[in-house]
């Protein structure tokens, strides 16, 4: 089911998960069609891809409310939970404005203004993620968004699920955008007749909503190109291996390129692993996922595991050590860590309250979880009275000068002069 290797060949598995080439121009003409034909573009692919055609690839509020009631209650009460915990999490991560005052009597500031609109994309192909609306609508709600429309793809009937529906309005979305794909990506970083174009695109995808948000990027703020999702388990002796093997199934029926590794520098841990996969019942994403990119690393010790697992910068890393929560300080660059063998990544998935949008494809060694200043952007104020300008015109002016832009340092020499001029107005030329 899995491979048993050893550290060199750890690099071969993320390989495995490059994206096709033909995934760039198909997404290049889609986003090309959106841009040209706008909802007709919109209407057309949504219909070809997931089924219904849509007058209006908004859900209306009174179709919203019934599918959110239809939610089951034990689910809603999760969400519930979930969304109060992520809005306590994340609370702290909103920047606060600031000001200084310079000794001369000027100020400046920066401010943290929230952006005006937010999409958050939630996929809907091989399952639905109520969790991600929570991860995503919840925490742009909390960081002042005022207009957060939650992005899915429609199922063929044009509904959506209820689960999903009654996340959005936990969350706090103003809107539920029926759309998917790369065109969904397309129409909220360009516009539309009827979609309003977005400043910020946020949540996870397959191939092509990813490469759509690459290909915009520059249109939008996006929050990271997530490739396929991953786990990495650094275990000892101490580690029990059905629990092991669990953990692996779990994250690999996500995606049939979903990463899951085992790294110990127990030989005879890799092999009951194994083994214990051998007795669970697995789905047939997650053994194909297993079967491409699932593998037992054995290294020589538990810091050349460490070393390892934190070279990978994994989205996930599971540490079922002796003392795991020693050596977290020794994993820095994994963009979440669950610490214990009662800390499996589901939790984290679902009710902690960090959030789950997360890096990955080694791209956590730069990159951060998704947060609550992803959702705000800060402006710079600079108030001068004539006292300050006199006592730093001719630094500022020193240095425009220095750097070849003479145009610059007259504007500073300018209003020097003048206002040292009793009678004179900063408004008069010479």
């Amino acid at each position: 089911m899995i491979r048993i290797l050893d550290a060199r060949e750890a690099g071969s598995l993320r390989a495995a998960g490059v994206t096709p080439a033909t995934v760039a121009p198909a997404v290049a003409a889609i986003i090309a069609d959106v841009r040209a034909r706008g909802d007709a573009a919109v209407r057309e692919l949504t219909a070809r891809f997931d089924g219904p055609t849509l007058t209006d690839p908004f859900l209306d509020d009174s179709s919203w409310d019934a599918l959110a009631a239809a939610c089951p209650a034990e689910v809603r009460a999760a969400l519930e939970v979930a969304a109060a915990r992520v809005r306590a999490f994340h609370a702290p991560q909103v920047p606060p404005s600031y000001s200084q005052s310079l000794d001369a009597g000027g100020t400046v500031r920066c401010l943290t203004l929230p952006l005006d609109r937010a999409g958050c994309y939630v996929p809907g192909g091989r399952a639905a993620y109520p969790s991600t609306v929570i991860m995503t609508a919840a925490v742009a709600r909390l960081a002042g968004v005022q207009d957060v429309i939650v992005v899915t793809p429609p199922r063929r009937d044009g509904s959506i699920l209820p689960e999903v529906a009654a996340a959005a309005r936990i969350a706090g979305a103003t809107r539920i955008l029926r759309a998917g794909g790369a065109q969904a990506v397309a129409a909220l970083a360009l516009g539309t007749e009827r979609i309003p174009r977005v400043d910020v695109i946020v949540g996870p995808g397959n191939a092509y909503v990813t490469e759509a948000k690459r290909q915009l990027s520059g249109e939008v703020r996006i929050d990271s190109l997530a490739g396929p999702t991953e786990v990495v388990i650094v275990a000892d002796h101490s580690a029990d291996p059905a629990l092991v093997a669990v953990d692996l199934i779990a994250q690999a029926e996500h995606d049939p390129l979903a990463l899951a590794i085992l790294i110990t520098p127990d030989a005879a841990l890799a092999r009951a692993v194994v083994a214990a996969l051998g007795q669970e019942k697995i789905g047939a994403v997650a053994a194909e996922a297993l079967q491409a990119r699932g593998a037992a690393i054995v290294t020589r010790t538990l810091e050349e595991a460490l070393a390892l697992a934190n070279e990978l910068a994994p989205e996930h890393l599971e540490l079922l050590l002796e003392d795991a929560a020693a050596a977290v300080a020794k994993v820095p660059r994994a963009a979440a860590v669950f610490v214990g063998p009662h800390a499996p990544v589901p939790v984290g998935d679902y009710l902690a309250g960090p959030n789950h949008t997360l890096p990955t494809s080694g791209t956590a060694r730069f990159a951060s979880p998704l947060s609550a200043s992803d959702f705000v952007r800060r402006q710079n104020v600079i108030e001068y009275g004539k006292e300050q300008l006199a006592k730093d015109g001719r630094a500022i002016a020193a240095l425009a000068h220095a750097e070849g832009l003479h145009a610059h340092a007259r504007a500073i020499e300018f209003r020097v002069a003048h206002s040292a001029t009793p009678g004179a107005s900063g408004s008069q030329d010479q």
